[in-house]
C-alpha cells in the first residue's frame, strides 16, 4: 500500500500541458509570409505612385464600384467564417455539419470570384487595359494576383470537401482542412488590406 505522503504527492503533481502548435502545415505558413511579403511590395507600389500621381489615380478610383467591393468583402469574410466553423465541427467529430459549412465557405468564395469577374468585364468592355495607365496597372496586378489566390482558396475547398463529407477526418486528424483555413484566411486579409486601399482611400 502506498505512503499517504506518495498519494498526496501524486494527487498534487501537475498535469502536463498540452504543446501549443499552429493549425494546418508549416510549409503553408512559409507560403502566407512569402506571399504577404509579395503583397507589400505592391501594396507600397501602389502608395507611393498615387502620391506621385495623384490626379490620376483620384480618376482611376472614382471609376471603381465601391458597393460591389463592399459586397466582395461580405463574400470573403463569410467564407473565411464558415471555414472556421467547419473547422471546428470536424475538430468536435462532426464531419456532417463540417462538410457543410465547408460548402458554405466554397459559395462565399465562388461568389467573389463571380463577382470580380464581372468587374473585369465591365472595365474590358468599357475599353480600359493594363495599359491604359499606372493605375489600372497596378489595379490589375494587384486585384488580378489576388483573384487567383481565392481561385487557389475555392479549389482547395472543393478538393477538401469529399473527405471531409465521407469523415476522413476527425478530432486527431484535421490536419488538411486547418492548412486549407490558414490559406483561405491569408487571402480573406489580403483583401482587407486591398479594399481600401485600392477601392476606399482617396
Amino acid at each position: 500500500m502506498a505512503a499517504p505522503s506518495d498519494s498526496l504527492g501524486a494527487l498534487s503533481k501537475p498535469k502536463p500541458v498540452p504543446a501549443q502548435r499552429l493549425p494546418g502545415d508549416l510549409v503553408v505558413w512559409l507560403l502566407v509570409l512569402a506571399e504577404l511579403l509579395t503583397f507589400g511590395i505592391l501594396f507600397a507600389s501602389f502608395a507611393v505612385t498615387r502620391v506621385r500621381e495623384r490626379a490620376l489615380f483620384a480618376a482611376g478610383q472614382a471609376t471603381l464600384d465601391l458597393s460591389s467591393g463592399a459586397i466582395n468583402t461580405v463574400l470573403l469574410v463569410s467564407a473565411s467564417w464558415c471555414v472556421a466553423r467547419s473547422v471546428h465541427a470536424v475538430r468536435a467529430g462532426q464531419s456532417g455539419p463540417g462538410a457543410r459549412w465547408l460548402l458554405g465557405a466554397l459559395a462565399g468564395g465562388c461568389g467573389f470570384l463571380v463577382l470580380k469577374t464581372l468587374e473585369y468585364v465591365h472595365k474590358w468592355n468599357e475599353g480600359i487595359d493594363v495599359a491604359e495607365n499606372s493605375f489600372y496597372l497596378l489595379y490589375v496586378m494587384l486585384t488580378g494576383f489576388h483573384f487567383l489566390h481565392a481561385a487557389v482558396g475555392c479549389i482547395i475547398f472543393a478538393v477538401l470537401w469529399g473527405p471531409t463529407r465521407r469523415g476522413a477526418y476527425g478530432p486527431g486528424n484535421c490536419h488538411a482542412l486547418e492548412t486549407g483555413a490558414v490559406f483561405w484566411h491569408m487571402v480573406d486579409l489580403l483583401w482587407m488590406l486591398l479594399f481600401p486601399l485600392v477601392y476606399v482611400l482617396r
